[in-house]
């Protein structure tokens, strides 16, 4: 699969909204199994402006992540859209949505997390100050509590 190259090089700064995004994904435990995260956070704003869950991690999932962000914040061509290396992010149909909504693909380099800082950094506050203190039953319970958590 390809690789983008990694434009922001440790560099989590943009002069206005909606210049860069850093999208990753996470899982959440319940007793039905995986729940899988996939968030796109402004490195301007600092707002989860896309995200979706779903019981596998699938180009599809990322896909409703970036197809909601896309919707609510409408970004001009040039954004930056920086990702780690996961295949959903390398597949050919994903990095085709990328260059249908005139994105620059940006990705870390291997295996190194603190390419995506942003990112990596709002999912460890997620789970320190919801997801460790839940025992999940369902998928659907998940969600509705990580949805709170991101919207309000």
């Amino acid at each position: 699969l390809p690789v983008a190259p990694n434009l922001l090089e440790q560099k989590f700064e943009a002069d206005r909204p909606n210049a860069a995004w850093v999208t990753d994904i996470t899982y959440i435990a319940t007793d039905e199994g995986w729940l899988y995260l996939a968030g796109i956070k402004d490195l301007y704003t600092c707002e989860i402006v896309g995200y979706a869950m779903g019981p596998r991690m699938t180009q599809e999932l990322v896909g409703e992540a970036l197809f909601r962000a896309v919707r609510s914040k409408r970004p001009r061509n040039g954004l930056i859209h920086h990702s780690d290396r996961g295949s959903q992010y390398c597949a050919h149909g994903y990095r085709r949505l990328l260059a249908q909504f005139g994105m620059l693909a940006s990705m870390s380099r291997k295996g190194n997390c603190y390419d995506n800082a942003p990112m990596e950094s709002f999912w460890g506050s997620l789970k320190a100050e919801l997801v460790y203190h839940h025992r999940y039953a369902t998928r659907m319970e998940a969600m509705a509590s990580v949805r709170e958590y991101i919207e309000i």
